[in-house]
């Protein structure tokens, strides 16, 4: 196979602009193989846009055409996982936009049914993996440059939506067209780098507030503790209802603190001696003497790093680097495996403040499902009360 033929199923606006960059020949090793949308206005574009290719209503037509050897899925997110295995089936590379579902139940049976073809190409569009910063953090954190971590803290507030974005599709912020709300659609990116970098919480404590400041069903505030289980904690809060947003991501270490702003500059301080050391030998007169002059030279250095990052450019890393496993086998950046523990943390995040407890992971998936099917039962009482 010289080039990957993809199929893009869902036409919107990610599909549209992964077909965009495609076609302008900037994704190496890649072509448009076919396009497939319900839509009768976006045939009618893509007529007009893409003249030369196939285009299909129908998904499963799209696969057995002969015309795609990948697919990847821009829909919302409850068909990720059957679109999944209906590709895989057909002996189809599957590329799944995030999340890899809404609940973990769903996700698992894909991963189980990948697990039977493992010839094939299975991975998660988890763009942020391949921004330069966030490989950096990794891996300082993995070298154990600050040690072992204690603390985690990550306000990630830029996700600002009027109603307007709510009100411009039915299934949207619904329980039974989305899932969720940010959890489910803007913040899935960071809380796949949280666990990605930190490792998965143990159990969460969540403060989750629902139609807040916005008109929707789903949550628009969310604050959630976080229990790694070693004695180390962390925070994560998101909303999508701060215009000015805040994206500040601290990790507090034995030998030194990581401060990330604004997704585009780390500093790193290290301690010269660990904490633990200093703790142990030095004595009250000792650190006033440090506070007290100021200069902290002699206890941590300090390094900033800047880094710059273009809209598109992770995209198009992820397409041609699921396209490099498929034609060479190169290792993927994101296995589609990896789009379970997502899942389960935003499930675990909903299911402890639906059940007001602390939660542990892996979260149950049958008392999520339940409950999260008796959120769709009265949202859909309410729809026919309206």
């Amino acid at each position: 196979m010289e080039k990957v033929r993809l199929g893009i199923i869902g036409i919107g606006a990610q599909g549209d602009a992964y077909a965009g960059f495609i076609a302008e020949g900037k994704v190496k090793n890649m072509v448009i193989g076919a396009i497939c949308d319900i839509d009768p206005e976006t045939k009618a574009m893509c007529a007009e846009k893409y003249p030369d290719v196939p285009f299909y209503n129908n998904y499963i037509d799209m696969l057995e055409s002969g015309n795609v050897d990948a697919v990847v899925t821009t829909v919302p997110h409850y068909l990720h996982p059957q679109m999944g295995i209906d590709a895989l089936k057909r002996n189809i590379h599957i590329l799944l936009e995030k999340p890899a579902g809404v609940y973990t139940k769903q996700v698992r049976e894909l991963n189980k049914f990948a697990a039977t073809k493992p010839e094939l190409t299975f991975a998660i569009m988890f763009n942020q993996r391949t921004n330069p910063l966030y490989i950096k953090l990794k891996e300082i954190i993995d070298n154990g440059e600050i040690g072992k971590i204690r603390r985690t803290n990550w306000i990630i507030t830029t996700w600002w939506r009027p109603q307007g974005y709510y009100d411009q599709s039915a299934w949207r912020a619904t329980w039974g067209g989305e899932g969720g709300g940010v959890l489910v659609n803007q913040a899935p990116h960071q809380i796949d780098l949280l666990q990605w970098i930190c490792g998965m919480p143990k159990k969460v404590y969540s403060t989750v507030k629902y139609g807040y400041q916005r008109n929707i069903a789903v949550e628009d505030e969310v604050t959630t503790i976080l229990d790694y289980g070693n004695g180390a904690t962390g925070v994560f809060i998101t909303c999508t209802h701060d215009f000015i947003g805040t994206d500040r991501f601290e990790i507090l270490g034995d030998k030194g603190k990581i401060v990330v702003d604004d997704s585009k500059r780390i500093t790193i301080n290290r301690l010269k001696k660990s904490e633990n050391e200093m703790n142990a030998s030095m004595s009250w007169a000792d650190a006033c003497r440090i506070f007290e002059i100021g200069d902290m030279g002699e206890i941590y250095s300090e390094e900033v790093l800047e880094f710059e990052s273009v809209w598109g450019a992770q995209h198009i890393t992820v397409l041609e680097n699921f396209a490099a496993n498929i034609i060479e086998g190169t290792p993927l950046i994101a296995p589609g495996t990896d789009g379970i523990n997502g899942v389960g943390f935003a499930n675990a995040i909903h299911l402890s403040s639906w059940l007001g407890k602390e939660v542990e992971l892996p979260v149950d998936e049958d008392l999520y499902f339940a409950e999260l099917n008796k959120k769709i039962e009265e949202e859909n009482k309410q729809l026919v009360l309206q």
